[in-house]
């Protein structure tokens, strides 16, 4: 398979491919957590449960004190690295023209020279977090294959898009290539690992602000 062949299996049959099963993934997974269930509360409500879980879904992203004097590193990596992906994902052009041929409208993107300097201090951040988790002893210990694989799916669309964008390493259609592969890896894993956390983070604090909401207690 040439470089063309590659690009063109990417763009069209890869592409669907991932595309389902990334669909079919995450409709398994949504169906397992609304078919566990809640069993109903018949206590009077002592407070609103929406407020609750909306409150629980915002103040769980703002670390407490302690917690900051004692991972701040950790947690200014992990809303870089977060962040700069959104970012980069709603903004890019390119990105924005495949999100109107979808859904049929679009919207303003960055700068590409902006988009570029996020992708790079992204990529930065991302590699801070690796080196801390190597470094820590805690951290080492308690990491699995897993972990490193989902830093690894996060990384390559990052460096293989910059990478793009520059016309470095490759010929453009076999990094773009790439890029679209390793893009398509992520949406394969996505469902069944822990890059799930994305979704299921807000499902689990606005569950519990909700319960507590409606006991008129903050969570």
């Amino acid at each position: 398979m040439n470089e063309v062949a590659f690009l063109a299996w990417v763009r069209g049959i890869g592409f669907q491919i991932a595309l389902g099963i990334f669909i079919v993934g995450m409709v398994v997974r949504w169906l397992e957590i609304f078919l566990l269930g809640k069993k109903h509360d018949y206590s009077a409500p002592k407070g609103s449960a929406v407020q609750g879980a909306i409150h629980t879904i915002f103040s769980r992203s703002i670390p407490e004190k302690s917690t900051w004097q004692r991972s701040r590193v950790q947690i200014v990596t992990g809303y870089v690295f977060h962040v700069g992906l959104l970012l980069i994902i709603l903004f890019l052009t390119p990105h924005i023209t495949l999100f109107r041929e979808f859904l049929g409208f679009g919207w303003a993107g960055l700068p590409n020279s902006v988009v570029d300097l996020i992708a790079v201090i992204t990529m930065f951040a991302l590699l801070v977090a690796l080196v801390r988790r190597l470094q820590d002893p805690v951290l080492r210990f308690i990491s699995t294959f897993q972990d490193y694989l989902v830093w690894t799916v996060t990384f390559l669309p990052l460096l293989t898009g910059y990478m793009a964008y520059h016309h470095l390493g490759f010929s453009y259609p076999t990094i773009l290539g790439l890029h679209i592969l390793s893009v398509e890896i992520l949406l394969v894993l996505f469902p069944f690992t822990k890059l799930m956390h994305a979704i299921t983070l807000f499902i689990a604090r606005g569950f519990n602000g909700a319960t507590a909401g409606h006991k008129g207690v903050q969570a």
